[in-house]
């Protein structure tokens, strides 16, 4: 893990460096790991650790176990659904709203994350694209104005993350999933608000339903679960 600075809030950056090496697969699930072993890793004290343990606990990252350390968690199916639905919730009003408020500033924004993300897809590296999709994501949402829920849905994303659940290159390719943006970067540059919010809902349950169908391969219990019954109820809205 990266060691932390001596900064304003030690806690913020001991939750940045612990959530960047459970997603970077540093910090493995199910492992115990102690606040005195990553303290001593980012060389801070234990107290900031305990604190940053406390919000990555609260975000669905880790479970902590008194008296002993803390472990990685492993998504489970429910904890899957459950975060495409609250990205269904809120993404596709955000994704509207972004189309009704484009300013110069959130075009270019736009704009600069369409093209890394292609770039990332022309290269074919896993963790490039992942990092793209996720920061075009942000640049789209960024454009809605509403910190807080942004704010939220990075940290669903970073569970699913942290799980090392992914559609590439398992499920397609790096240039399918750039490509499965296609109607919403269409959409936006049109302006049209509805239709911006139906692709958006379309690329999330289409991403789901890719996620369930691969992750049955190695784990049973996710074929148990009816993803259209899922998120049907969600999309049918949009």
């Amino acid at each position: 893990m990266d060691t932390v600075s001596r900064g304003v809030s030690l806690t913020d950056q001991a939750v940045e460096s612990i959530r960047g090496a459970i997603i970077k697969g540093d910090l493995v699930p199910d492992r115990l790991y102690t606040g005195s072993e990553l303290a001593r890793q980012l060389g801070v004290s234990r107290t900031p650790i305990r604190e940053a343990l406390q919000v990555l606990s609260r975000r669905g990252m880790v479970i902590i176990e008194k008296n002993r350390g803390v472990r990685v968690l492993n998504t489970s199916v429910k904890s899957l659904i459950e975060v495409f639905q609250v990205r269904l919730m809120l993404e596709v009003p955000m994704s509207r709203r972004a189309a009704q408020l484009k300013t110069d500033s959130s075009v270019a924004e736009f704009e600069a994350a369409v093209e890394l993300f292609r770039v990332a897809a022309e290269s074919g590296d896993p963790g490039a694209v992942l990092r793209a999709d996720r920061d075009f994501h942000g640049a789209l949402m960024a454009g809605a104005g509403n910190d807080k829920a942004r704010e939220l849905l990075q940290e669903e994303r970073d569970f699913v993350l942290s799980t090392g659940v992914g559609t590439v290159p398992t499920s397609r390719t790096a240039m399918e999933c750039f490509d499965d943006h296609a109607d919403i970067i269409a959409a936006y540059r049109r302006g049209d608000a509805v239709a911006v919010g139906r692709a958006v809902s379309r690329h999330i349950a289409n991403t789901v339903r890719i996620l369930i169908r691969q992750e049955t391969r190695n784990r049973p219990e996710f074929g148990e679960v009816d993803a259209d019954e899922a998120i049907n109820w969600l999309t049918q809205q949009c």
